[in-house]
């Protein structure tokens, strides 16, 4: 976390001694703040103390005892600002007037690092490789590498990128890709139409790759791939096996990889015969190794401190009046995994962007003028929250993956749709969301033409216990005495729910659906692990029951084939052996499973518009009756940034603010 260690070298106690002046007035824990390499260098930290942070944050550190005795007395005088939560109740925050106490000398001079921004990341970087990556957040949207296209997030239309136009041939089977002139990566090398074929060629399409992008790129019944070739240094020309309607998009935001820096570790294999590919540019790496192509490189990376991204020199964007992009020198981002501190932080100065949750909203509007943000609001959220349940009935190593007891609850269709009946959504808006925001049931998002509305007949699961408990009982399943659920051989029916940790959202959400499938007889554990470990079960082990997870939309369905294809490599809830790994022994695919797939390689194949929505719309439908997730709530999104930074232009599509990065500007002060 980003206040976890003093700077090097540095005794907090002879820190605070050397400034007497900042200890007597309150100020010390600012300055301290101020000290850390994110801090701001450019304006005072304006209200809000972190003292209750600092408290847990700083165990074992001789100043713990003073923390809390300055808490105690602060909180007898000063002003206390109160941050409700109907689920979690009250947290106070000590308010402290900034006054005397110069921390003129614990800032890095602004006109010597030049501007930047402050914005958290709430987990660690998994990888620097690019196209191993599965998760979000990571270090590459945006930030290290660009796409031959590029989205409009305001209008999700495609705009040029790396390329300057792109052509489409009558039939709909070529592509022509025109890159633009003098491309350059972050070492100075040139960018050719060669590194383009490289990536996906021996890359994307390489079987013993994990990459995140080639299921994507699968075309057809037969799952080919289009053939991509260097026509000369700006040509790229792609040839698909038959007509696909999101080629376009699909290849045009892939993002190239250098060919002159990764070529030899992708011919190369380890000693465990996997390509060296694999483990180059892990998380162990020196990031200023990575060679990239966005608007900004890695320059540092302390794990559970912070990653800072510098101006790419080499970027290829210049404004109308011929500066170089982006104009923001440096991107600073401290690791703090939980979202409390990171308001914190973000009312205390330390942070230019902050999320905001609806249930911290009217507390942040309140401030937004004396802390000189404003808040912006981006329409329904473009992701998705939902449960899930390991469906995977496979043996690794000759040890069933789920206890076979547990599976066979999970696989029973009535389980799934009792459990989404048995979840109160409107409670957890109302509650949790005050209000703001609806239930979710598609796997498509609510800003796609794609997307099929409950008034268009998709499947709702409205809150009804009582039709969960015919349909558990319809599946054999009955209830003891004291209202337990259990099954045929009388096993209770309890299992873990698994959830990333960080945020007192999660929290609450999990702890209604313990109490809702509590009221229809199922025992819930929760378990609150690190967003890093979860997708080690997730990708590696195999290893959980249910979790609770979320994930990106858009308006191209076709960006989640990797997800709901039976072989995609993020089928999670049916996953396959991952190349490296033991092999899954037994592992089973459905009817439902098989005819899903079915509908997304024939959905990407159809080039009439109506007949695709079609298509889609029959997916929802099998989705939402097979209830492999269970959707939860389709929130605002809404995002606080302070008001020094300007052309920034948020949108539900993204909800980092950083999709046009490269022309944020630090508005002129003088």
């Amino acid at each position: 976390m980003g206040l976890q260690h003093l700077p090097k070298g540095e005794n907090p106690e002879a820190f605070l001694n050397a400034n007497p002046k900042c200890k007597a007035e309150g100020e010390w824990i600012q300055a301290w703040f101020a000290r850390r390499q994110f801090a701001p260098s450019h304006r005072p930290l304006p209200y809000h103390g972190l003292l209750k942070h600092m408290v847990s944050e700083m165990k074992g550190l001789t100043m713990e005892f003073k923390v809390k005795q300055r808490l105690s007395a602060i909180a007898r005088h000063g002003q206390i600002f109160a941050k409700q939560g109907l689920l979690w109740g009250i947290v106070a925050v000590v308010a402290i007037a900034l006054s005397g106490c110069s921390l003129e000398q614990f800032r890095v001079a602004e006109a010597a690092q030049g501007t930047q921004m402050i914005a958290a990341f709430s987990e660690n970087p998994k990888t620097f490789n690019a196209a191993l990556s599965a998760e979000i957040p990571n270090v590459f949207y945006y930030f290290t590498y660009e796409g031959l296209l590029t989205e409009n997030k305001i209008t999700a239309e495609l705009e040029p990128g790396l390329a300057e136009s792109w052509e489409v041939s009558d039939d709909n089977l070529s592509l022509a890709f025109t890159l633009r002139e003098g491309l350059k990566w972050s070492d100075g090398e040139p960018l050719t139409a060669e590194d383009f074929v490289f990536t996906i060629n021996d890359v994307y399409l390489n079987e013993a790759i994990p990459a995140n992008g080639r299921d994507g790129l699968r075309v057809g019944e037969q799952g080919l791939f289009p053939e991509v070739s260097a026509v000369d240094e700006r040509t790229i020309m792609v040839v698909s096996p038959e007509p696909f309607a999101p080629l376009v998009r699909t290849i045009g935001l892939s993002s190239p990889l250098p060919k002159h820096a990764l070529e030899d570790a992708v011919k190369e294999v380890d000693s465990s015969g996997e390509p060296r590919f694999n483990s180059t540019w892990s998380i162990n790496a020196d990031p200023r190794e990575v060679v990239c192509n966005g608007p900004y490189v890695i320059s540092d990376y302390a794990p559970g401190e912070r990653v800072i991204f510098e101006r790419n020199p080499y970027y290829w964007r210049k404004d109308d009046q011929g500066n170089p992009m982006p104009y923001i020198d440096r991107i600073i981002r401290p690791i703090i995994e939980s979202s409390d501190n990171a308001l914190l932080q973000f009312r205390s100065g330390g942070l230019d962007v902050a999320g905001v949750a609806p249930s911290n909203y009217s507390l942040l509007k309140k401030e937004e003028d004396r802390g000189n943000f404003t808040i912006r609001i981006g329409g329904p959220n473009s992701g998705m929250s939902f449960i899930t349940f390991n469906l995977n009935k496979g043996s690794r190593n000759g040890k069933p993956l789920i206890d076979p007891i547990k599976s066979s609850w999970f696989n029973r269709k009535e389980f799934r749709q009792a459990v989404a009946y048995g979840i109160d959504r409107g409670t957890l808006i109302n509650n949790l969301y005050r209000g703001i925001g609806e239930p979710q049931y598609s796997p498509i998002s609510l800003q796609s033409p794609y997307y099929l509305s409950p008034e268009e007949g998709l499947k709702v699961y409205e809150h009804d216990p009582d039709m969960a408990r015919q349909l558990l009982e319809s599946a054999g399943f009955e209830y003891d005495g004291s209202g337990q659920l259990q099954d045929e051989a009388g096993n209770a029916v309890r299992f873990t729910l698994s959830a990333p940790s960080g945020s007192p959202t999660t929290g609450n959400i999990l702890s209604q659906i313990k109490r809702d499938l509590g009221a229809i007889g199922i025992r819930v554990d929760t378990q609150e692990i690190t967003f890093s470990s979860l997708l080690d079960k997730i990708d590696d082990s195999i290893d959980w029951e249910c979790i609770f997870l979320g994930f990106t939309g858009g308006v191209e369905p076709n960006g989640a084939s990797n997800f709901w294809q039976p072989e995609g490599r993020l089928h999670i809830f049916n996953q396959m052996a991952q190349p490296g790994q033991d092999p899954v022994e037994g592992r089973e695919i459905s009817d439902w499973e098989m005819q899903i797939g079915q509908l997304y390689t024939q959905a990407a194949q159809e080039m009439d518009e109506a007949r695709r929505k079609a298509i889609y719309a029959e997916f929802q439908q099998i989705a939402l009756e097979q209830s492999p997730l269970i959707y939860m709530v389709n929130p605002i999104s809404m995002a606080a940034v302070r008001d020094r930074f300007e052309n920034i232009q948020f949108a539900a599509l993204d909800r980092t603010l950083f999709w046009n990065i490269y022309e944020v500007k630090v508005k002129d002060e003088n």
